[in-house]
């Protein structure tokens, strides 16, 4: 949209500390003005490193290892590489064959007297930015929110994954319930959001309508994080009280309510 006329520049000012969306965009001719363009540019160029730079995953290892939940662990799907991962998303989706993968996930197996009952994936998704600035501050807020009889599993850090990656890590831990901090698919006005996706009972074949999603979490222009841990710790309460995530869960909450 573009502004014009009197007094359109204050107009369009008050709108633009609502919200980060490009409004009020100036003309040059027919044409946006310089700046307009190059804005959109750098925009664009940020998306584009979010969805192709790699996590730094011994960076977010130490701060995830900061929380105390134990060893952290990593999981690679059966994209070998970035650019095989963004045009075969089936791929994001199982673990890879080998160490990296199958192997790993047989060292997750719970001892028989354990009890995991979250496990936690943080996934790179298609924004290592998001992972690597707001998933160890989102989980620090979140974990003094859990019931005392949540166990919580050393978290796992899942590369070149998708979210149904999750469910085979959750299924080798034997985990009741399954959280994913993935990173979001970057617009033009967002780089760097995460989603938090809830399922019960996970395993490989689940459906995206049996999981809860939490999105936008990326203080301060999305959600914070204690908003969007009190809304996870909420959902692991219902899902813990009613055996299920995803649409049982929104219709059990809106019974109860």
């Amino acid at each position: 949209m573009s502004g014009g006329g009197a007094g359109g520049d204050d107009f369009w000012a008050h709108l633009r500390g609502a919200t980060p969306a490009r409004i009020g965009l100036g003309r040059a001719g027919n044409a946006l003005t310089t700046a307009a363009v190059l804005e959109a540019g750098a925009a664009h160029a940020l998306a584009r490193d979010a969805v192709h730079r790699p996590v730094d995953v011994g960076a977010l290892a130490v701060d995830l290892s900061a929380l105390g939940l134990g060893e952290v662990r990593t999981v690679a799907s059966a994209a070998p590489d970035r650019a095989t991962y963004l045009t075969r998303p089936d791929l994001g989706r199982v673990p890879a064959p080998g160490r990296a993968g199958l192997a790993a996930l047989a060292d997750l197996a719970p001892a028989p007297d354990a009890d995991p009952g979250l496990a936690v994936v943080v996934a790179d998704g298609l924004s290592s930015a998001a992972v690597e600035a707001h998933a160890a501050p989102l989980l620090a807020a979140l974990l003094p929110l859990l019931d005392a009889a949540t166990r919580v599993a050393p978290p796992v850090i899942a590369t070149q994954a998708r979210v149904a990656l999750g469910d085979h890590v959750g299924q080798a831990l034997g985990a009741r319930l399954l959280l994913v901090l993935i990173g979001e698919r970057p617009g033009l006005s967002a780089s760097d959001s995460l989603g938090a996706y809830l399922t019960w009972q996970p395993r490989p074949g689940v459906q995206d309508s049996a999981r809860n999603c939490v999105s936008n979490i990326r203080p301060p222009h999305g959600l914070d994080y204690d908003t969007a841990a009190r809304t996870i710790a909420s959902l692991v309460a219902g899902a813990r009280t009613l055996g299920a995530t995803g649409v049982r869960l929104k219709a059990g909450v809106h019974e109860l309510g």
